[in-house]
């Protein structure tokens, strides 16, 4: 393409600059300099041409041109020439300097293209420049901030030309008044100045070595003493801001025999700035280099002013520091910068002011000077190296601190001191305890209402946060603190105080045990002689195992305290290496793959203590398990703050005595158990018992001889003394060691050994309980009123009652003392208060008769007796409510009767007869029939809960009657009829049992089904509701029905009496049997609305179904005969009618309701099924947008007014509830239900809804009453010739959906429905037309293998409705292009062939139609075309293919989704026929539903393939997209050229030859004025690309 092309789109692009919106504005930019990257000299002159020949384009948009340009320039710098160099230089010079004023964003655009051009070529850049720098004359403001720029950009090629530009300036600087051209002076020499300095930095690549400071140093000196004696003054503060960021880099050009001289008042003069400036960030920076630049030249001055510095510098680092401010943040690194210069040459007088800071009362002032301190031990850590002792002194103040900013100031200066090595020095032990005492802080959340950035709040959570980090980071990442921290940590472990350390502790320690063992065992092994503090192996072993009972807390102590336990082996015991790689691993597996709430705490300590069993086995050292085990004891008091831990610790202790063969130190430990135990709480107490029970595993004789002399010693004696018992608070100490004793007895008997137990059951054991529970004062019994006794002696009798159950299958035993501890439970359960539930005793008590229960010998038939009836009335008789106020008491009254029903069923197992299930009922039977509700609730509850345990553990051996039938079953059937629903129920449920007992009994099979037994589970709804029955009955004699009839209904008004009502009802039931014409015609006659006594008179014709079935019939034959409704003109002069509703249809179906309503008519209902769905269906479709008479309309808004009027009167409405109330009477309820949960029932009443209601009613008929179809059928179709439009449109809707069931296949209704549907495609009517449609496609889905067989006659019809000219709004088309999407894949290939060109040019005009489902139906169907298109039709088809293509593509970007989805489908149809395999993957990997497109990305490999593979098609692709430059949806405009752009990148040459560029860029032209941003930018986008043609 010739050179006047590239200008002509760089014009182009530049003319639309003037566009208002930014995103435009950017893409032309954008498109601009793309132009720009292949044509740089071009678009370059381009632009200057256009800004040269535009002088009055409005600077805003000169700016979008030069920031074009600049991007040019920088981009291709290396490839631009000299002559477009200069033509730049002097057209930026100029636009900079155009204008006098200051115009920031078009100057400084300018500016940017000097400085980008100047990296190259900045001999012509300053040639340009100076000419605007003339001595004597201010120069322009961004002359000056160009030769800034310029000097930071290209230092080497600036820096010659400084010496002339500073000797011009300096006298410049007088003349400057303004502050604004003051600061841009400031602003260059500052740059000038940096400059220099990187220049002299950087001598052996500069082009002239011989470049020295003092080159500079009396100008510079010349221009500092106008800034900071003249310039430094001003009121005006960013001039004074200015001035500062400059002297900072002058300082070091300075000649310092001056900068020693104006030390004295530069730095006090900067210092100063502090009070005026509340952003100081410059003000430190420079200051921070004018020391760095004294210090440099050992200045002497500088050490006067030291106080001075450190005074002013000291405040600024106290002072808040707002994270969200930049420069804030920088300004508090300036300082720290500061002290570090200072520290570097001041050591001894920077600790001497900072380190008495330390003792501060001030917070702020101790934070400070404790970020300082950190800042000065990394950065000066040789100037402090001999400073190590007085500082780790100067920090035991802050040490004590509590505020928790102070804290944590303090964990990151500790946290520098690990690293330079001051904990290493005496006292650095206390900087590492310090540490570790944040980590042990209490975890507590911030307060909802404080906020820590305003408040000054600091969460001392943020301080254990960071001093846990620290701890982890100073032990794995600090080398030289390995042999501080190992193994001083180990002495943490065990102090109870660090307990919340011990997670990262545990972290730590096995990070550095790890590092030991690499070094080798000797490096590994603990030295306790010369470490006497660190804890033993037992004491480790102790502490890691019980802080890992309760595994998540802490953050997960558990699994770091195991594997630091698993590093540790070595150091516990030599032998257990091998054996706790194996066994904790596992352990630690398992907390990974809980949490917790999934974990069970008892697994979990069961684990535990199994690990702990195995460890003492593998070590099997008698004098090392001794010592873990007084270890272990030792420990008990430092977990009384946490009850949980110390039971765990308890069973432990049991594990570990248990495995001792020191009979000695067993009783020993005991005893101290024994002695030291804390009594009063009840997880202790548990903890205890369990310990004892652990023991006796392997010590059972040892444990009970123990618990007796522990009895009989002093210190349970001195609190029982008589005059003590009088004493309620020795009573409650000595009841609960008592509760204590007799719990260890219980878990002694539940652990001890199965063969030796049963020898001390009542020898030993129960013989001590006894003894403990009866308190005996002068030889009388005194009843114990301590609960926790109750219960723990409960308890223990449980255990004990499970240990012989355990034993006797070893061997034989006989419970002697069971009848005297079932007495004793039942004494407690009768003590309990009968008003309220209050104490878990009863349920307790129960659960311990359960398991006594179970016992040898068996209960007299009067304890058994006497136990079941104490029981039952200790539950049963609770009030209603139970006294339940709380969750808690809800779950006791819910485990109470568990426990009940537990009892109840363990004594019927021991007696699973008919005779036993007896005895059992004879005491529920007075509960069964108590007068209170609750009561029988209950009973009935537990009868039905008993005789389905019975039913399902029932195992018959021989056939015998069930004598005891009938007597049960008398029980509970008047209990069917009972006033409570719930009752009827349960009392069904025994019936129900009692008949199954039968039958099994009778010798049936367990999976036996009984047809009676059955029927009686769909009796419960019934039960719920149930009817009454009329026994009264009236003669009337027949005379004149009307008058009688009239008689009636006026008696019926003025009666009260419920019972003579129903009577007055049956007279007419009794009249109509005779006379029901009459009485139907007398009935219809009644005003409308129908009131109520005429509603019950309709009801009472119900009660006979033959004399219901004749009434249904008389009413359907009123219905049918007269015409629905008449037309009328709304008012005299109106062109249009009305439709009003007749009366008698409309009284017939309010009679045809309440008939139906009442459930005696559903025989008649059922008899008449297809008649009455047929007239009330048609009857709705007759009544849509019908009205009332204008007399109803009154009575229906006086009625709706007053709330009078029974139902609604409006036709279809009322036409709708007797429909459904038919569809209900006649068993179709799930018919309602289906079709309500899509709103059909109100879709039906309306114009627009009526259709889909009809087919929503058929889909539901097809799938719950299909065999109600045929006559419904048979009935229907002669309405199909119906001289009503909307019944033949109602007919057909219904029609055509039972045709997408495959129910009519099975009915044999197929061809009877095909061929009356299709026989109504010539119907007048066109919405029948499209019915008959969407019916034959339905065929599809309803029977598909019956496509095939019928397929040339449903393409015949569907191609005549795309063909149907009498369709101005193409719904037939529509219709038929949804239809053959269906039925494309069924029929015949051979059928599609023939017509596939017609349809694919008929469907495509439909592509861009306006409404969405006319896009998405004829894409869908393209689609489907796309299979039928090989062999002789492949190559036409191809054709059709690229012309769609371009819309198929562009439509992805539509903004309605089935049309999206309509498109990815037929692209991925298409694309094996374009027989392009590219495009065939790329369509098949991306367009899927419900998949994410990148639309621009997709594009761009469609276009690439597409020219790839079709070169010749990007003329007609760019064409077809030049059509829909003129779209009405904005994303398809905005597509369009963006396809375009694509399809030229991907172009090669030859091919674009076939593109009209001309026609081509007009119309992006064009499309760069369209309303929307989006497109113009897209339209500026693809003129960019169009640079293929350059």
């Amino acid at each position: 393409m010739a050179e006047s092309n590239v200008k002509k789109l760089a014009t182009t692009l530049i003319d639309a600059v003037t566009d208002k919106d930014p995103l435009v504005q950017e893409q032309l930019c954008n498109s601009l300099c793309y132009l720009g990257e292949s044509k740089a000299e071009e678009t370059l002159n381009a632009c200057d041409e256009y800004l040269r020949q535009h002088e009055k384009l409005a600077y805003p948009y000169r700016v979008i041109i030069l920031k074009a340009m600049e991007m040019i320039v920088k981009n291709n710098i290396d490839e631009l020439d000299r002559s477009t160099a200069k033509i730049v230089i002097i057209l930026a010079s100029n636009e900079m300097t155009k204008s006098k004023e200051l115009i920031l964003d078009w100057q400084q655009a300018a500016s940017s293209v000097l400085v980008a051009v100047g990296k190259r070529f900045i001999n012509k850049v300053m040639e340009e420049v100076l000419t605007k720098f003339q001595p004597g004359i201010l120069p322009h403001y961004f002359v000056m901030q160009t030769f800034a720029n310029l000097s930071i950009t290209n230092v080497f090629g600036m820096v010659p030309f400084l010496n002339s530009i500073l000797s011009t300036m300096l006298p410049m600087l007088n003349l400057a008044r303004q502050d604004q051209m003051k600061s841009i002076f400031c602003f260059a020499l500052q740059h000038f100045s940096d400059s220099i300095l990187e220049y002299l930095a950087n001598l052996d690549q500069a082009p002239d070595p011989t470049v020295r400071k003092d080159t500079f140093s009396t100008e510079i000196f010349s221009a500092y003493d106008v800034l900071f004696n003249h310039w430094l003054q001003s009121r005006e503060a960013k001039l004074r801001l200015a001035v500062v960021e400059a002297l900072g880099p002058m300082s070091h050009l300075l000649p310092n025999e001056k900068l020693e001289e104006q030390l004295p008042k530069l730095i006090p003069g900067i210092i100063a700035l502090y009070r005026k400036h509340a952003e100081t960030f410059y003000v430190s920076k420079s200051l921070g280099q004018i020391l760095e630049a004294s210090v440099n030249m050992g200045s002497r001055t500088l050490e006067v002013q030291v106080d001075m510095l450190l005074a002013a510098l000291h405040p600024q680092i106290c002072a808040p520091v707002d994270s969200l401010n930049p420069l804030v943040i920088k300004n508090h690194n300036e300082v720290l910068r500061c002290f570090t210069i200072l520290a570097c040459s001041f050591p001894d007088r920077l600790l001497a002011f900072l380190l008495p800071k330390l003792e501060n009362n001030n917070e702020r002032i101790r934070v400070g000077t404790l970020h300082i301190m950190r800042q000065v031990i990394n950065s000066a850590s040789a100037q402090m190296e001999i400073k190590k002792p007085f500082i780790l002194s100067a920090m035991k103040f802050p040490l004590l601190d509590t505020n928790n900013k102070v804290k944590r100031a303090v964990v990151q200066a500790i946290s520098a001191m690990a690293h330079h090595g001051y904990l290493e020095q005496p006292g650095g032990e206390m900087m590492i305890e310090y540490i570790l005492r944040q980590c042990a802080l209490p975890l507590e959340p911030v307060p909802k209402k404080q906020f820590p950035e305003t408040e000054d709040f600091l969460a001392s959570d943020s301080v254990r946060t960071i001093s846990i980090n620290t701890l982890y980071l100073i032990s794995t990442t600090v080398d030289r603190m390995n042999d501080v921290l190992w193994p001083y940590l180990l002495e943490f472990l065990i102090p109870v105080q660090f307990t919340n350390a011990l997670t990262p502790l545990c972290k730590s320690l096995m990070h550095l045990a790890m590092k030991r063992q690499e070094e080798g065992e000797n490096s590994f092994l603990i030295q306790y002689d010369s470490n006497v503090n660190l804890p033993s192996p037992f004491a480790l072993t102790t502490r890691l195992l019980i802080v890992s009972s309760h595994p998540y807390l802490g953050e997960g102590r558990g699994a770091a305290s195991l594997r630091l336990l698993n590093v540790l082996h070595l150091n516990i015991h030599p032998l257990l290496g091998q054996r706790w790689k194996k066994t904790i691993p596992p352990l630690v597996n398992y907390l990974e793959e809980h949490n917790e709430e999934t974990l069970s705490q008892k697994e979990w300590e069961e684990k535990l203590l199994m690990f702990l069993r195995d460890t003492l086995i593998v070590v099997s050292d008698n004098t090392w398990i001794c010592q873990l085990s007084l270890e272990m004891c030792k420990q008990l008091n430092c977990y009384n703050g946490t009850p949980l831990e110390k039971n765990f610790l308890y069973k432990c202790i049991g594990t570990t005595l248990g495995a001792t063969s020191n009979k000695e130190i067993v009783k020993k430990h005991l005893q101290e158990l024994l002695e030291t135990a804390r009594y009063q709480e009840e997880v202790e107490r548990e903890g205890l018992s369990c310990a004892f029970g652990i023991c006796a595993i392997n010590h059972l004789d040892d444990t009970l001889i123990k618990l007796e002399d522990f009895v009989k010693s002093d210190i349970f004696r001195k609190s029982v003394g008589i005059f003590n018992i009088f004493k309620d608070r020795s009573d409650t100490e000595v009841d609960k060691v008592k509760s204590t004793l007799i719990l260890c007895y219980g878990q002694v008997a539940m652990h001890a050994p199965q063969e030796l137990v049963l020898a001390r059951i009542e020898s030993h054991i129960l013989r001590n309980v006894f003894q403990y529970f009866n308190t005996k004062v002068l030889g009388i019994k005194v009843e114990t009123k301590d609960e926790t006794l109750k219960l723990c002696l409960i308890r223990s009798i449980c255990m004990i009652s499970q240990a012989i159950c355990k034993s006797v299958p070893s061997s034989p035993f006989v419970f002697s003392q069971k009848a005297e501890l079932v007495a004793q439970m039942m004494e407690f359960i009768r003590a309990e208060p009968m008003d309220f539930l209050k104490t878990a005793i009863r349920k307790r008590a129960m659960i311990a008769c359960t398991y006594l229960s179970t016992l040898e010998p068996p209960l007299e038939d009067l304890d058994k007796a006497e136990l079941v009836h104490s029981c039952l009335h200790s539950v049963l008789a609770l009030p209603s409510d139970a006294g339940i106020t709380s969750s808690c008491q809800q779950i006791l009254y819910f485990d109470t009767m568990t426990a009940l029903m537990d009892l109840l069923t363990s004594l019927l197992l021991r007696n699973l007869t008919p005779r036993g299930l007896q005895n059992m009922f004879e005491h529920l039977t007075p509960w069964i029939k108590s007068p209170k509700g609750h009561e029988r609730e209950r009973a009935l509850g537990l009868s039905a809960y008993l005789l389905r345990y019975f039913l399902e553990h029932l195992n018959v051996i021989a056939i015998v009657p069930f004598h005891n039938l009938g007597l049960l079953v008398g029980i509970f059937s008047p209990r069917c009829a009972d006033s409570l629903p719930s009752l009827r129920h349960d009392a069904l449920d025994c019936v129900y049992s009692l008949l199954y007992i039968q039958l099994f009994y009778e010798g049936f099979a367990q999976d036996y089904q009984d047809e009676v037994a059955e029927k009686l589970l769909s009796l419960k709804d019934s039960l719920s509701d149930p009817n009454v029955t009329v026994l009264f009955h009236t003669c009337y004699s027949i005379a004149q029905v009307p008058e009688i009839v009239g008689l009636i209904h006026g008696k019926l008004c003025e009666v009260k009496d419920e019972h003579v009502a129903k009577a007055i009802q049956q007279s007419v039931y009794l009249l109509a049997s005779q006379h029901r014409a009459a009485v139907v015609a007398s009935l219809l006659a009644s005003p409308l609305p129908f009131d109520s006594h005429t509603c019950s008179l309709w009801r009472a014709l119900a009660t006979e179904p033959t004399l219901t079935s004749q009434v249904l019939e008389l009413l359907l034959d009123k219905m049918n005969k007269d015409v629905p409704f008449t037309e009328n003109k709304s008012f005299l002069l109106s062109s249009t009618y009305d439709r009003v509703a007749t009366v008698i249809p409309l009284a017939a179906t309010c009679a045809l309701y309440e008939i139906m309503s009442a459930p005696e008519s559903g025989a008649a209902v059922l008899g008449l099924y297809p008649e009455l769905f047929v007239t009330l269906l048609l009857r709705v479709s007759c009544t849509v947008g019908v009205q009332l008479p204008r007399n109803l309309q009154a009575k229906e808004r006086k009625g709706a007014s007053s709330r009078l009027a029974p139902r609604n009167l409006e036709p279809c409405s009322c036409a709708v509830e007797t429909l459904q109330a038919m569809l209900f009477r006649g068993g179709s309820g799930e018919v309602i239900t289906y079709v309500g949960l899509d709103g059909g029932w109100e879709l039906m009443k309306t114009s627009e809804g009526h259709e889909e209601g009809v087919t929503l009613l058929a889909r539901a008929m097809a799938k719950h009453s299909g065999p109600k179809l045929p006559l419904i059928v048979k009935t229907l179709i002669p309405v199909l010739s119906s001289v009503y439009e909307i019944q033949r449109i109602t007919t057909t809707a219904y029609f055509a959906e039972l045709l997408s069931s495959n129910v009519v296949n099975d009915l044999i209704l197929l061809e009877s429905l095909l061929e009356n549907t299709m026989g109504r495609q010539k119907d007048v009517c066109t919405h029948v037309r499209r019915l008959v449609l969407r019916g034959l496609a339905n065929i599809a889905t309803g029977s598909p293998d019956k496509v095939r067989k019928h397929g040339s006659q449903l393409l015949t019809a569907m191609i005549n409705g795309l063909d149907d000219k009498d369709d101005p709004h193409n719904l037939m088309a529509l219709e038929a292009m949804l239809g053959l999407s269906r039925l494309l894949d069924l029929v015949e290939e051979w059928d599609v062939r023939s017509i596939l060109l017609h349809i694919t040019i008929r469907i495509r005009p439909f592509f861009d139609n306006e409404r969405d489902e006319f896009r998405s139906s004829s894409i869908n169907l393209f689609g489907h075309l796309n299979k039928f298109c090989h062999g002789n039709c492949e190559d036409v088809f191809f054709e059709q293919i690229i012309n769609g293509l371009v819309s198929l593509l562009l439509h992805l970007q539509d903004l309605k989704p089935p049309v999206v989805s309509a498109c990815k489908f037929a692209l991925r149809m298409c694309g094996p026929n374009m027989g392009c395999e590219e495009l065939t993957a790329l369509f098949e990997k991306q367009l899927h539903d419900g998949r994410g497109l990148h639309f621009g990305e997709f594009m761009n490999d469609t276009s690439k393939y597409l020219m790839q593979n079709f070169p010749d098609t990007l003329g007609r692709l760019i064409n077809t997209n030049l059509f829909y430059f003129k779209s009405c949806w904005e994303d398809i405009r905005a597509a369009a050229p963006m396809f375009i752009g694509f399809l030229v990148l991907h172009a090669d040459k030859v091919a674009c030859e076939q593109v009209d560029l001309k026609q081509l860029i007009s119309a992006l032209q064009l499309l760069l004025k369209d309303p929307a941003p989006t497109v113009r930018i897209k339209a500026a986008e693809t003129l960019g690309c169009l640079v293929k043609f350059a």
